[in-house]
């Protein structure tokens, strides 16, 4: 077996979690997130950092109160809008996702030597992937019919793996079933567990009259 490769990359702690392909905006306020900024805008491009769930804590405080996720995703940096008063509006999009080998805290933001995941399709995606497409239409319609606002009809990626994650995006769901997602080992065990999420989703919205209002799926998947 080959060497483990790892590289070092600048984290982020957030209670949302980040999906290859899906644009992430942010407004950074706190000190080291500023610098964060700075120090990658004296990068070349493309720039990344990683986005990592907090499984316990919270997004504002000391690290070390914090219990993070193993598993994040990079998001490369895109856009960048500055204030006069330090702050930043930036615009990022997820890419590769990681493992967390080893975390630094010896700077003023959190780093961590990380190993990238590859992205594999699995054990004959292709009936499963029908299968959700079709729990997904149903959950859609349902959100619908319920009073929520939900985009316009969507193009779906035929491809297994982005597939995967425009349902992981779109369905609303706690953060703990969205980091089970982000987590799979490949689309195939994604879409499973999706499949099983939109059966739970769908007898719920069916037994509800309305819905709480919230965001779902509104062009902000993206597969560059």
């Amino acid at each position: 077996m080959g060497e483990t490769v790892t590289e070092r990359l600048p984290l982020f702690p957030l209670g949302t979690v980040l999906f290859p392909g899906l644009v992430l905006p942010l407004h950074l306020f706190e000190d080291r997130y500023r610098l964060l900024v700075r120090d990658l805008l004296e990068r070349p491009e493309p720039r990344y950092f990683g986005i990592v769930g907090i499984e316990l804590g919270h997004e504002v405080g000391e690290d070390a109160a914090r219990r993070l996720a193993g598993v994040g995703c990079a998001a490369e940096l895109h856009t960048v809008t500055p204030h006069e008063d330090g702050r930043f509006d930036i615009v990022t999009v997820g890419s590769r996702r990681f493992k967390i080998k080893e975390l630094d805290r010896s700077h003023p933001y959190l780093r961590g030597d990380v190993e990238f995941l590859p992205e594999e399709a699995g054990a004959d995606p292709g009936p499963i992937a029908h299968r959700v497409r079709l729990l997904f239409q149903l959950y859609r319609r349902r959100l619908a019919n319920a009073g929520a606002e939900v985009a316009e009809p969507l193009d779906l990626p035929t491809d297994p793996v982005r597939l995967s994650y425009v349902i992981a995006a779109a369905v609303v769901l706690d953060g703990h079933e969205k980091q089970r997602l982000l987590q799979a080992e490949d689309a195939s065990t994604r879409l499973h567990l999706e499949r099983d999420l939109l059966h739970r989703e769908n007898r719920l919205l069916d037994a509800l009259p309305t819905v709480p209002a919230g965001q779902f799926l509104d062009g902000s998947f993206t597969p560059n």
